[in-house]
């Protein structure tokens, strides 16, 4: 079933609950009743008698929106009988149609006077804090619309993507850059993504209570597809491997550079890397960036070095009245000053040999491989250095199945094209089938971090599916050094410290000397903040003018 057809199930079954349980309210207030089972009229009716702006009632079977609007017509519906009770708004909430249903078949159920003159005044106290609660409602609704429908903010917690991307950069991701991701979980908590609370490193994430229902879905679906991801490409897309959510949409987002397109080949050699046999092409904004093991004669100070070059993950580990450090994302210019410090004995760049594998286990035993740690596909050979050459299938390629190949086509056929797959005896069976090859369903992409050594990126999870592409980042509309901690550093710089000359700087130009656009920024504060002072200016001239 497509995602409009499931769409407009959803919608009836609404509807035909709303019909229900409010059909007799319907024509107590003068209206047909079968206006009660009517999409969207119903509440453009409600709205109607309980004096609010009608075209509210668009937003009213909206994903996410939806529920909380309809939660709001349905409070105002019961007003509208004399039910405003906190008690009975509680019920409305919880147990809309139930309760609703209750109201709809009582007796002794009737309009409520609302003329103002008759009102104490403790019922007019009541009502302006009704209309209070009304505005802020809104508001929470309308930065919801924003949050879901065109662009989501975004945090960067670990150095991946440096020195590109900052440690404690927030952006704004735009959701219509390759299509607009139809929302798959309509019913769920706003702004948060995956889950309400984190229990801890101790407890399972899989228990964390989620923010969305997971019974209530809609199947993907991508509009206004114009474009897709390029080479070079910041993107930001939710992690493919995700055990905890079962909807890809609430999966963890991650952001990279998009290094290969469906239909490349990608491959690694002494950690540099390679498109389709061509040594890749540094943007502007980019920096090469290795990682060096440093031998010390004394201490070196590591406070002093992060306040000269910033980002500077290390660890620090004593060897006798020695230490060797171990440095991550070093420029070639920052690596040639810090060899030429007192303390250092010596220093090379940590490249893994050529046939040394890869491969995280989760027990002592070693037989319980770490897929998440490991690198893709399990079978390889590879390590983050020396990897491939590794072609990113293609929508439409026909690839042969068998078990060599299976490790790198697995998730693919199972989790990402939705099939069941069987291996027995050496046989494969697809969809209960014997099979020994398969068709590429979707186009998918090689996501990787700028800073290649200290980034879990595709050459770790594998192929990214373009069902999981969120969007691309439009630009950083806040910058904090401190913001999170650093898992790559032994060493964490005190305090936090806001990076003003990084705001409103646009995210996916290449440019080394991005464009800032805190103009933009200031035209909407004066239009937040200001927009009400505006209204009333106007409407106080059009007021005299009529005069």
């Amino acid at each position: 079933m497509n995602y409009f057809l499931t769409y407009t199930v959803y919608v009836l079954i609404l509807s035909v609950l709303m019909g229900i349980s409010t059909w007799k309210l319907f024509k107590k207030m003068g209206y047909s009743p079968l206006l009660a089972f009517v999409p969207f009229y119903n509440y453009f009716i409600v709205l109607k008698e309980t004096k609010h702006p009608k075209w509210w009632a668009i937003l009213s079977y909206l994903p996410i929106v939806g529920p909380i609007m309809m939660s709001v017509f349905h409070i105002y519906l019961m007003k509208k009988f004399g039910k405003s009770l906190v008690q009975n708004q509680v019920l409305t909430v919880i147990l809309p149609f139930i309760y609703m249903a209750t109201v709809n078949y009582s007796k002794d159920v009737e309009l409520e006077d609302e003329n103002d003159l008759y009102l104490t005044e403790d019922e007019k106290a009541s009502k302006k804090k009704d209309t209070f609660a009304g505005s802020i409602t809104f508001a929470v609704v309308f930065a919801t619309i924003i949050h879901v429908f065109f662009t989501q903010p975004f945090g960067i917690p670990t150095g991946s993507m440096e020195r590109t991307l900052l440690v404690g950069d927030f952006l704004f991701v735009n959701k219509w850059s390759y299509g607009y991701r139809l929302p798959m979980r309509p019913l769920a908590i706003p702004f948060l993504q995956g889950t309400i609370l984190d229990t801890g490193e101790k407890g399972n994430p899989k228990d964390d209570p989620k923010s969305y229902v997971e019974a209530v879905k809609l199947p993907y679906e991508r509009i206004f597809q114009f474009n897709k991801p390029q080479k070079t490409d910041i993107v930001v897309f939710n992690y493919p491997r995700d055990s905890v959510h079962v909807s890809l949409d609430r999966a963890d987002p991650y952001v990279k550079r998009c290094v290969a397109v469906a239909g490349d080949t990608f491959e690694m050699r002494d950690g540099k890397m390679f498109i389709n046999g061509k040594p890749e092409v540094f943007l502007g904004d980019q920096e090469v960036q290795h990682r060096y093991i440093v031998n010390t004669g004394s201490q070196l100070d590591i406070p002093s070095l992060y306040n000269i070059y910033g980002f500077l993950p290390v660890q620090e580990i004593p060897n006798g009245d020695k230490f060797i450090y171990a440095f991550q994302g070093l420029t070639n210019k920052t690596a040639a000053e810090i060899k030429k410090l007192p303390q250092v004995i010596d220093m090379k760049e940590d490249v893994q040999a050529k046939g040394e594998l890869s491969i995280n286990y989760r027990d002592e035993a070693r037989k319980k491989i770490d897929t998440t740690n490991s690198i893709f596909p399990i079978n390889s050979g590879w390590n983050q250095d020396q990897y491939g050459p590794l072609k990113i299938p293609k929508k439409g390629d026909v690839v042969a199945i068998n078990d060599k190949t299976l490790p790198e086509y697995q998730w693919i056929i199972k989790n990402y094209e939705h099939n069941t797959l069987e291996n027995k005896n050496g046989k494969i069976f697809i969809n209960g089938k014997e099979t020994n090859q398969y068709t590429i369903q979707q186009d998918y992409y090689m996501m990787v971090g700028d800073n290649r050594d200290a980034s879990l990126d595709a050459r770790f999870f594998g192929f990214v599916p373009e069902a999981n592409i969120v969007g691309k980042p439009m630009f950083t509309w806040m910058s904090v050094e401190g913001a999170f901690k650093d898992s790559q550093s032994s060493y964490q710089a005190d305090g936090m410290r806001v990076r003003w000359d990084r705001m409103f700087k646009a995210t996916n130009t290449g440019e080394a000397n991005k464009t800032s656009y805190w103009w933009i920024a200031a035209m909407i504060l004066v239009l937040f903040f200001g927009w009400e002072y505006f209204v009333k200016l106007f409407g106080k001239k059009k007021t005299e003018d009529e005069l």
